[in-house]
């Protein structure tokens, strides 16, 4: 499978990204950029957004770039540093800035943005497995 279609069947395939609204902006093998809407359910008991949320943003935007590559991938291990608080509203974007990889193993930076502000940076680290994707 081309590898650029390969995040637009992972989505298709994938409930709580749709349920977040996530959609894909460009796609490339080696980069991804996916975009959301934060809104109110997704706030915590401080009326900001739940950590999880630029999480799952930025993990989405991780798996589908490090998937790009043909074969299915994994995440092995991932962080994340929150910079800025979100609001309900707010349109956030991530994409993934680097895209390394090492034999089997994939490492990943992804930035999380609010229009041109950096909100938060996502370090990911992916195994490839020897599956490749099919249509």
């Amino acid at each position: 499978m081309e590898g650029a279609k390969i995040p637009y069947k992972m989505l298709s395939l994938d409930a709580y990204s749709q349920w977040l609204g996530i959609e894909i902006l460009e796609c490339e093998v080696g980069r991804c950029k996916v975009g959301m809407t934060v809104r109110p359910e997704m706030l915590n008991s401080m009326n900001k957004a739940h950590g999880g949320i630029s999480y799952s943003l930025a993990d989405t935007a991780f798996g589908f770039t490090a998937n790009t590559h043909g074969k299915y991938a994994v995440s092995i291990e991932t962080s994340i540093n929150h910079i800025s608080a979100l609001d309900a509203g707010d349109y956030i974007t991530a994409e993934a800035t680097l895209d390394e990889q090492r034999t089997k193993v994939g490492f990943n930076i992804v930035e999380v943005k609010r229009g041109e502000e950096l909100v938060a940076l996502f370090k990911g680290v992916v195994y490839r497995t020897t599956k490749d994707w099919t249509e």
